[in-house]
């Protein structure tokens, strides 16, 4: 499967994270250990949401999508 996630800091909640990936507790797991450098700078994050994908493409057409103005609007209204 992969997974399109949505985090949020704990510390910062204003600051919100998508990303994609075939194992979602382990990229958890290394956006808290600050083995990511887009969110090391506002860790620790807190799973929001996920989206499960059999198929790779539809997976990162979400992915792309929920990183838009249009999909960052949508998760404030219905993912949060």
């Amino acid at each position: 499967m992969h997974y399109v996630y949505l985090l949020e800091s704990i510390d910062h909640p204003e600051q919100t994270y998508v990303g994609l990936t075939n194992d979602l507790r382990e990229r958890l797991k290394a956006h808290n250990a600050g083995r990511s450098l887009h969110t090391t700078k506002y860790k620790p994050w807190r799973l929001i949401t996920y989206v499960a994908f059999s198929d790779k493409d539809h997976a990162v057409a979400f992915e792309r999508y929920m990183k838009t103005a249009s999909g960052r609007a949508f998760a404030a209204k219905r993912l949060r």
